[in-house]
């Protein structure tokens, strides 16, 4: 019988023989890497046993005479104990009233448009034909990257370009603005059972879609929040600029003491469709659609029980220093006057190289010191003994549990999955997003947080990663620490189709 290899063990039946696998071939290495890991995190604990033991055996021998002589001592020298004493104290006092105020992620709400606003490829692309602007080239070019996208058949686009021919009017931009927020703080303040009156901060992003009054003075109108509210509405900052707007939330609950924030993070089509010919400007319509997203954050200690989250870090890199990172996503007009955003061929290269500059200064503060000191051994010797060795690329799953990436399109997944060597479970919520919603913008990152709830995956202590990229270029990530067994909010955007994810993609 011929022998049946099974990696580099053999199995030969013709005479009884069994060899041994080499152990160096077979010995997988990322678990030498975790025992490494668990020592080097826990090393502090390991050299603390030994320390307790050997202080506890020399108290145990101390004798009722010992403990006099002690008390003497301290009588003799009152005056430096008590001037020790108020030292701690004050010391303690000080840390205690300087610290960062905790900030705590309450609820948050996903919009979820009406079935009627659904948009397959089909009725995609009929309306396209309709539409005079778009040239036989444009349509088979709009075809292609439909189905290469990453989308499915049940992504939102705003009831005004339903029509024929679409209706981009203020009005109907104005209407799909109010749609979304609307629907989105609706559902939040009715989950929270809180009084929009109480709102402290708001804080509203949308990149395209700035009219006068503001959205964030739409919001304060219609929910008639009080007359000293602190709001901002952030425009023109891209797909990254929900964690903008929740760094920015998370600074105003540092000054302002024991009230809540809300973050409106959206965007609008209405007005920024693109109805010309330009190639590099037609991708937008093929990826963005419909969606928005509300969260409730506070800096009130008593709302820490029923709180999801707590935020850890939020970490923010610009790369529009550089020409080629600030027109790599520029709204403008085509040569026959028709306004769109156009994306460059450079858009990857330049998002890897804003990833990069993110995780060197995220990577600090969240990997293990097992991550941080291989990382350091690998760059001395890269600089010492060989320029050419590769750099070490820190293991973020030993840091993070969940991973929320920027639905931003399939190439943007692929590569963060490849390059931080995700397996497919991480990607999973990214994915699934871009799927079932398409590229809502800044609010992807929750939608793809409530599907990891949906699934019943985020436990008490799990560590999360919203990572977003966006035009200037930015590339912006918040880190959260469940503080429960996390469950998907009422009214959550996947309650209805969660049990049919994950689909098989084709691509």
């Amino acid at each position: 019988m011929e022998p049946v290899n099974g990696g580099s063990v053999q199995i030969q039946n013709e005479n009884g023989s069994r060899h041994l696998p080499n152990f160096l071939q077979s010995v997988n290495m990322k678990y030498v890497k975790l025992g490494y890991h668990y020592l080097i995190t826990h090393l502090f604990k390991l050299c603390l046993v030994p320390l307790t033991a050997v202080l506890i055996s020399e108290i145990s021998r101390l004798t009722p005479d010992d403990f006099y002589q002690l008390w003497l001592h301290l009588q003799y020298n009152l005056v430096s104990f008590i001037l020790l004493s108020a030292l701690a104290v004050f010391g303690s006092t000080v840390f205690i009233m300087t610290r960062p105020r905790s900030v705590y992620l309450v609820d948050y709400s996903c919009y979820l448009p009406p079935e009627s606003l659904q948009v397959p490829y089909k009725k995609f692309m009929d309306h396209s034909k309709l539409i005079d602007d778009f040239n036989e080239s444009s349509l088979e070019f709009q075809r292609k990257i439909l189905e290469r996208s990453g989308l499915g058949e049940e992504t939102y686009l705003p009831e005004g370009l339903h029509c024929i021919p679409p209706r981009t009017t203020m009005s109907a931009a104005r209407e799909e603005a109010e749609q979304v927020m609307f629907g989105c703080l609706d559902k939040l303040f009715e989950n929270t059972k809180v009084n929009p009156r109480d709102i402290g901060v708001l804080v509203v992003n949308c990149s395209l879609f700035n009219p006068t009054p503001s959205l964030s003075a739409m919001i304060v109108n219609k929910y008639k929040l009080r007359g000293n509210v602190k709001s901002y509405n952030l425009g023109g900052m891209g797909c990254s600029a929900g964690v903008i707007s929740i760094d920015l939330a998370k600074d105003m609950l540092q000054v302002h003491r024991k009230t809540y924030a809300v973050v409106v993070s959206t965007e609008n089509i209405t007005q920024n469709w693109y109805f010309g010919n330009k190639k590099a400007m037609l991708i937008p319509n093929c990826l963005f659609r419909v969606g928005g997203t509300a969260i409730l954050l506070s800096n009130k200690g008593s709302d820490r029980r029923r709180s999801k989250y707590m935020m850890v870090h939020t970490v923010r890199t610009h790369k529009g220093a550089h020409e080629k990172a600030f027109n790599c996503v520029y709204q403008e007009q085509d040569d026959n006057g028709k306004t769109g955003v156009s994306l460059s061929k450079d858009l990857m290269a330049i998002a890897g190289e804003a990833l990069k500059a993110n995780i060197t200064t995220l990577g600090p503060l969240v990997l293990p010191i097992s991550e941080q000191i291989l990382f350091f051994a690998t760059l001395v010797a890269k600089k010492l003994f060989n320029a050419k060795m590769k750099p070490y690329i820190p293991d973020f799953k030993l840091a993070f549990d969940h991973f929320c990436i920027h639905a931003g399109g399939r190439a943007v997944i692929d590569e963060l999955e490849k390059n931080l060597d995700l397996s497919l479970r991480h990607v999973e919520a990214s994915r699934m997003t871009l799927h079932r919603f398409g590229n809502t913008s800044s609010s992807s990152i929750w939608y793809e947080l409530a599907y990891i709830e949906a699934k019943g995956r985020m436990k008490k202590g799990d560590r999360v990663w919203q990572i977003a990229f966006g035009s200037g270029f930015k590339c912006n990530s918040a880190v959260w620490v469940a503080l429960n067994n996390v469950k998907p909010s009422v009214s959550s955007p996947w309650e209805h189709c969660i049990d049919r994810y994950p689909v098989k993609l084709d691509y």
